[in-house]
């Protein structure tokens, strides 16, 4: 691959949001002109429904799932099922030219599991060889944010983490889109860049936490495992996604910084 892939990790309202998501596609298209573009989604609206409708009930730690294994089938249908092939069709009418995939693909992503929150997968980057393959033959990777134990356990994986993981596979460039336009301070304002000591008095001071501290984890970690900025940033404006890739400032700028 001759230019750095593009690895977007989409999740929340936006799935739901089936205008947003076909105009946010509509400017992947554009970009993928320019980029390999791979994107990884999670789904935990999707998850919520699925689970209540069999009777279950959905419970966080630290803003992860907690995935005991007899919700396994429902949340697996729920995302490399439903979400997955919806989100295949909607790159399809955008000329994408999707795959559908699980994070362990080709051995793409190998997992640790966090017992403590049952089947979950803790991903690491694997064998980048399908991956590279797929990118090379001009097809658009579609992940599911589900993994694979090697006993062969089906693992529900936090998709920032999933998206970081992938995003180091193929040493590409990083944007996580949530439903804020960014990292918020304490006054809810975005806060336009961000280094690793900054972020940790934040932490710190219970500015961020839950589900924004381990999408904040996951950025810091690839930041510092490619050596560059990763961008933390909202779906709502597409049109973001180009102005980011002519170097401009969108959404939170998690900034690499050279350790001592």
């Amino acid at each position: 691959m001759s230019q750095t892939p593009l690895v977007l990790k989409m999740g929340g309202r936006l799935l739901q949001d089936q205008a947003a998501l076909d105009a946010l596609l509509k400017v992947c298209a554009e970009l993928k002109t320019q980029y390999p573009i791979v994107l990884v989604h999670g789904g935990g609206d999707q998850v919520d429904q699925w689970l209540a409708k069999f009777g279950f009930e959905t419970q966080k730690i630290d803003g992860q799932r907690v995935s005991p294994a007899e919700q396994m089938p429902v949340i697996t249908g729920a995302l490399d099922g439903a979400v997955n092939a919806d989100m295949v069709a909607r790159a399809t009418l955008q000329g994408l030219n999707p795959v559908g995939l699980s994070l362990a693909a080709g051995g793409s992503l190998e997992f640790d599991i966090n017992h403590k929150l049952g089947a979950v997968g803790i991903a690491k980057a694997g064998n980048p060889l399908l991956l590279t393959t797929l990118l090379a033959q001009g097809f658009t990777p579609v992940f599911s944010s589900i993994g694979l134990s090697a006993e062969g356990q089906l693992l529900n994986v936090n998709a920032d983490i999933a998206a970081a993981a992938i995003c180091q596979l193929v040493q590409g460039q990083l944007v996580l889109l949530t439903d804020v336009p960014g990292i918020l301070d304490a006054n809810m304002q975005l806060i336009p860049t961000l280094t690793a000591a900054e972020a940790e008095q934040l932490v710190h001071d219970g500015v961020i936490k839950g589900g924004m501290k381990v999408k904040l984890d996951a950025a810091l970690e690839t930041a510092q495992a490619l050596k560059r900025n990763i961008t933390v940033a909202g779906w709502q404006h597409p049109d973001d996604l180009l102005k980011l890739m002519q170097q401009e400032a969108v959404g939170t700028c998690i900034v690499y910084t050279l350790r001592s």
